[in-house]
């Protein structure tokens, strides 16, 4: 089993920033790629951004590219998600994701592993 567990959600007004941290832990020997989804209200769950398990690759929904970006540091066990030009339309709860298949995956169904989500709420 492999445990994410998410931090640093919270309140921001639009245009401000604000950086998500996903701790992976457990048996993480089998995972190749860690990412980032969310869910807004009433809406189903979407992929905002993937890497690859050494870090050398990332790839984004094009809702959040040019504003989010996705890194890991290994030593640490940790995975950001920092959040610039903040929308309200970026209000969600978003959930840190793991998955033992190979890169890019940007469906739900291919992760195996998710954590219990942090909410970001972004005020006009």
């Amino acid at each position: 089993q492999v445990q994410l567990v998410e931090s640093g959600g919270g309140l921001v007004q639009a245009g401000g920033s604000l950086r998500l941290s996903c701790a992976v832990s457990g048996r993480t020997y089998s995972t190749k790629s860690l990412g980032w989804f969310r869910q807004s209200p009433g809406e189903e769950r979407a992929f905002v951004a993937g890497i690859t398990w050494s870090g050398d690759t990332t790839y984004y929904a094009d809702s959040v590219k040019g504003r989010f970006t996705i890194s890991r540091d290994s030593a640490k066990g940790l995975m950001y998600l920092q959040m610039n030009s903040l929308k309200p339309e970026d209000t969600a709860v978003y959930y840190c994701v793991a998955s033992n298949s190979r890169p890019p995956i940007v469906k739900r169904g291919e992760y195996d592993y998710w954590g219990q989500g942090t909410r970001v709420t972004v005020s006009p």
